[in-house]
């Protein structure tokens, strides 16, 4: 959740700390500070709220220096004030964190008897405290940060500056994820690549365990058991990093208009030369030696494993369950042995996925992940990681890398069938040419932004909004539901439609919009049943369909939407379009912070 930046070089730190932390925005933040060291001494500015806070304070405080550490916040233990925001100063070290110290209170109480006492409400500020508990010891400053590293329970990516000490940063990763960028007599620390993609395109990524002492023309890295164990330098390619909004109004908008492209891109990766087979990365299981497919995600990608559910098991006839990841490891599942475990996550470093891909690691026959990062935590300790291929997206609510994950898991479960001889290689062609069309149908499905305009206007004065849909349309009524609440603050639910009667007919009323995603499928005339249902209660129904469908619906809805015809299996990457434009502009009429809204983050990298 957090950012963590850091810089030592030969040019002054804090515009370069902002405009990093700029480029950290997405990951979702409360507060933001910077700490440098000029003439040998610490300094610190922090801010509550967006970072043009904290550019206004070091335009009237400025703070000099060419080293220092910067960071933005998202509140766990403390409010978002100026006090708790980072980082933490305690005597000669200053400290950025980004995790969650479990036993913090256990080391409080610790460092209280020994006369330290705490200022703030967080975690963090014990981090600093401790090592500075260290220098006043005698210790040298990497070996107290070491010290205090070796005390800490639970998740955390650190970086500690030093009074005095100009040339000296001191980092480490526990669960959360950080990187080091290599230049020229300078180096960065980041907690993703995409802060450092500006400013040098070599980087190392940590593994988990590892602590480097970093100085402008080093860095020695070394595992968790002290062993030195330095990590390669990978070059990244910059031009994936891209994140301009190419004169879009909001991220959001520019992800779901590049929709169609990325998806291509995905296909193209996984069917080259528009062939007849899918290509996937070497080591992936054979599915025939598969009895059950394990899938678990959070948040969007667990609507993207529920919506692939239905893939696996109607196409490749093979059993699937999926769990949300932070209850999978709780329950302590039985697992046999013929499991394949396949883990979703956009950015590949969701804490409550991390944790459930270990507790897997030596259960399952396979583990696999599908991520839109290769470099990932989840990438790394996968046996197969399969690239969604999305581009970078800033967007907390998720779109495009949405729309990926559906059309990898779809050629995944393509795959499985195909091996399991579920599916003929006549049956394969033809999916694979109806998913070849599907970007030029997601680009005519674009063109009804006005229309989804135009319905946004009535659905931004509701209170509640119901969604309803059955079979590959229920999950996407989950993922309709959770984009309107994510960014435009309206209470919103989903049902399978055969639900309605079980209890959530009793919500129905004129105040209570109800959007029914019913493309003309095998289901059709159920989910219209369903919905006359509400309708002849009062509910206003908002019918997002195909032509035929809406020529069917044989009853008057308050709007409806007609999308282009594709094939039922299809269904779930196209009705994504009109779920996700519905919330962007219901957001946008209510004046909502569309790119960043309340209390969320992006990458949650904390349990």
């Amino acid at each position: 959740m957090c950012g963590i930046v850091g810089y030592l070089g030969h040019n002054e730190a804090a515009p370069i700390l902002v405009e990093a932390l700029k480029r950290l925005e997405y990951r979702g933040y409360d507060s933001a500070g910077i700490a440098t060291i000029h003439d040998g001494h610490l300094g610190r500015r922090r801010a509550v709220g967006k970072l043009v806070n904290l550019s206004d304070k070091l335009v009237h405080e400025p703070l000099a220096g060419k080293s220092g550490i910067g960071h933005t916040r998202w509140a766990t233990h403390g409010a978002p004030t100026e006090t708790n925001a980072h980082p933490h100063r305690a005597g000669d070290v200053a400290v950025v964190h980004n995790g969650i110290i479990e036993n913090f209170r256990e080391l409080r109480e610790e460092l209280s008897a020994a006369g330290l006492t705490c200022e703030t409400d967080t975690d963090t500020e014990t981090v600093a405290l401790l090592t500075r508990h260290y220098l006043d010891q005698g210790l040298p400053p990497v070996e107290a940060a070491y010290a205090t590293l070796d005390r800490l329970e639970g998740a955390f990516a650190l970086a500690f500056l030093f009074d005095g000490e100009a040339d000296l940063l001191v980092a480490a990763r526990k669960g959360s994820p950080l990187a080091i960028g290599h230049g020229e007599g300078e180096m960065y620390v980041g907690s993703d690549a995409i802060a450092l993609s500006p400013l040098t395109n070599r980087i190392t990524y940590l593994d988990e365990g590892d602590r480097a002492v970093i100085t402008r023309t080093s860095v020695e890295i070394r595992d968790s058991d002290g062993r030195l164990a330095n990590r390669p330098v990978k070059t990244v390619d910059l031009g994936s990093m891209t994140a301009d909004k190419s004169g879009y109004k909001h991220y959001m908008a520019k992800e779901i208009a590049e929709q169609p492209a990325v998806i291509q891109t995905a296909i193209s990766a996984y069917v080259p030369d528009r062939g007849d087979r899918i290509t996937m990365p070497e080591g992936l299981p054979d599915f025939t030696g598969i009895e059950r497919l394990t899938m678990v995600a959070c948040g969007t990608a667990y609507y993207a494993c529920l919506t692939a559910k239905y893939w696996f098991e109607q196409i490749a006839r093979l059993p699937v369950e999926v769990d949300i990841a932070s209850e999978f490891r709780y329950r302590e599942p039985p697992v046999s042995p013929r499991t394949a475990a396949l883990f979703v996550s956009q950015s590949g470093e969701t804490a409550d996925t991390l944790a459930a891909l270990r507790y897997m690691r030596d259960k399952a026959d396979s583990i696999l992940s599908v991520v839109n990062v290769p470099e990932s935590s989840i990438a790394r300790e996968s046996d197969v990681a399969l690239p969604i291929h999305a581009g970078v997206e800033i967007g907390v609510a998720s779109t495009k890398a949405f729309s990926c994950q559906l059309t990898v898991l779809f050629l995944l479960a393509l795959k499985a069938a195909h091996d399991r001889g579920a599916l003929s290689d006549e049956a394969l062609a033809d999916h694979l040419s109806s998913l070849r069309a599907l970007p030029g149908q997601i680009q005519d499905a674009l063109t009804l932004s006005d229309a989804l305009h135009d319905i946004s206007v009535d659905l931004a004065e509701a209170r509640d909004v119901l969604f309803l849909g059955r079979g590959l349309m229920y999950p996407l009524a989950l993922e309709g539901a959770l984009k309107l609440k994510e960014i435009s603050y309206i209470h919103a639910e989903a049902y399978a439609s055969g639900e309605l009667k079980h209890g959530p007919i009793a919500l129905i009323d004129p105040a209570v919009p109800v959007v029914v995603m019913a493309p003309c499928d095998s289901l059709y005339d159920k989910t219209v049943s369903n919905m006359q249902e509400v309708m002849a209660r009062g509910g206003r129904v908002v019918l997002i369909t195909d032509a035929a469908g809406e020529k069917q619906s044989g009853a008057e809805v308050w709007h409806s939407l007609a999308l282009p015809t594709v094939p039922e299996a299809l269904t779930p990457m196209l009705y994504a379009i009109p779920a996700q434009l519905l919330a962007y502009h219901t957001a946008v009429t209510k004046g909502t912070d569309v790119d960043q809204p309340r209390n969320l983050a992006k990458s949650v990298t904390v349990e």
